[in-house]
């Protein structure tokens, strides 16, 4: 949290397009040493441990350009709980907080809440080949929905934020 109390959250997946929580204002951000992977078996969301799905993580090295949320402080406590039982349904991930870059054109940096993924946790899938990913993604099905189309929401939103991820576009473009 900040100084204000305020809260910041940095979304790089279906927070993007559906973060679920009430927030005073939003601003496109980069994370410097961390990127977007598609490296977390979902075995709640958008899978099962049967027929697990594909879900993303902030993985090791690069950036990762996504969403930042800035929360009142009246509602920070309130939507930490609600991200935890969202983002932490089996611990795949860490919560960490980082400093993120706001694109705007103050380029503020400011101390973000995020989920990066645990690599040590047996749901950590790494770098899988792309057409391994294609077939997880098409069969892959959970309480949240079609692994498929959270693929492919997740594409459409960063286009309209202004910018492709290689890898995804690729899956995106044969789902």
């Amino acid at each position: 949290m900040q100084e204000s109390g305020d809260l910041w959250v940095f979304g790089y997946g279906s927070l993007i397009w559906r973060p679920g929580f009430d927030f005073v204002e939003r601003h496109p951000a980069r994370l410097v040493g961390l990127h977007r992977s598609l490296c977390v078996y979902s075995h709640v969301h958008r899978g099962t441990p049967e027929q697990p799905g594909l879900v993303l993580g902030l993985d090791r090295g690069g950036t990762c350009r996504g969403m930042a949320f800035r929360v009142a402080a009246a509602k920070a406590e309130e939507t930490i709980a609600y991200l935890r039982e969202r983002e932490q349904a089996t611990s795949v991930y860490l919560e960490v907080y980082r400093n993120i870059t706001l694109e705007r054109p103050d380029r503020a940096r400011v101390r973000a809440l995020t989920y990066i993924v645990d690599r040590g946790h047996i749901q950590y899938a790494g770098r899988l080949p792309l057409d391994r990913q294609l077939h997880i993604v098409r069969h892959g099905h959970g309480r949240s929905g079609a692994n498929p189309d959270y693929v492919i929401n997740t594409v459409r939103a960063i286009e309209e934020m202004g910018f492709r991820d290689r890898d995804l576009h690729w899956l995106a473009g044969r789902l």
